[in-house]
């Protein structure tokens, strides 16, 4: 019964979320890497002297853009808007007194957003890694740091979403918050030295990651600075658990807290 509610705000909210005006920015921002990947070919064509590293640019410049802001970004406005975009509206009360347990409503309007921004980051980072590596596709060492690196996009997105979808459901001001802990603890308190940095999630992401050397010496210099890296078994695990649990936060503060409108 529940995962059949789950699943038909699922389907509308999906519907909703692929025709937001949002939709369309954030469509267009997923691009810039492929825009960059591109660039960057046809520079390499009409300059064959220079050459182009193409996994050294996918990973310093596509990973650490899709990893560091796009995630972050996409996570925050789509995970926060789960219920302030009702309670704005004024339809969360349409919504509730439907035969729904209240964690459907959640449940099915997180995963329409995860799956919207899944398609949207992995889809780029795809685009983006088959631009720039066209003569290394038989490289296999690529393909596995592609692995790994779709792998901690998923994850990020995942989490993030989760988190701020908890944070939207208590907090009036949760895209500043949530600006504030992406762009500030998380992009900050990552490089610290020591266990502080276990205290982010882009800790756990980029403990997933390949390490510096395992690819180029040049790929992931920016994003392992500093980094003591957690088991990558561990590292998924502990982001599972956390979105685990920021769901299930998110449940319960949605089903006992009572919303008022402000006119």
């Amino acid at each position: 019964m529940a995962e059949g509610s789950i699943f038909r705000v699922f389907v509308f909210a999906l519907r909703l979320v692929r025709r937001a005006k949002k939709m369309r920015v954030f469509a267009v921002l997923s691009l810039l890497p492929v825009l960059l990947a591109v660039i960057l070919r046809l520079n390499a064509v009409a300059s064959p002297g220079r050459g182009l590293d193409g996994l050294a640019v996918f990973g310093n410049i596509i990973v650490a853009f899709g990893l560091q802001f796009l995630v972050l970004i996409l996570a925050l406005f789509y995970g926060t808007s789960v219920v302030s975009e009702e309670i704005e509206g004024k339809t969360l009360t349409y919504l509730t007194i439907r035969p729904l347990p209240k964690k459907a409503v959640i449940l099915g309007k997180y995963a329409a957003s995860a799956l919207v921004l899944l398609v949207l980051v992995l889809g780029s980072t795809l685009a983006s890694f088959f631009i720039l590596n066209l003569g290394r596709l038989d490289y296999g060492p690529a393909w596995s740091f592609l692995g790994k690196s779709l792998a901690a996009l998923a994850l990020g997105v995942l989490g993030y979403t989760a988190f701020f979808t908890f944070i939207g459901t208590f907090l009036k001001k949760s895209v500043l918050f949530g600006f504030f802990f992406s762009f500030g603890w998380e992009n900050i308190v990552q490089y610290f030295p020591g266990s502080t940095q276990k205290l982010t999630l882009m800790h756990y992401l980029k403990s997933i990651l390949p390490g510096v050397g395992e690819t180029s010496p040049s790929v992931l210099q920016f994003l392992m600075f500093r980094l003591d890296p957690s088991p990558a078994p561990l590292a998924v695990a502990v982001l599972l658990g956390l979105t685990a649990v920021f769901l299930a936060l998110a449940c319960r503060v949605f089903s006992r807290k009572e919303y008022l409108f402000e006119e």
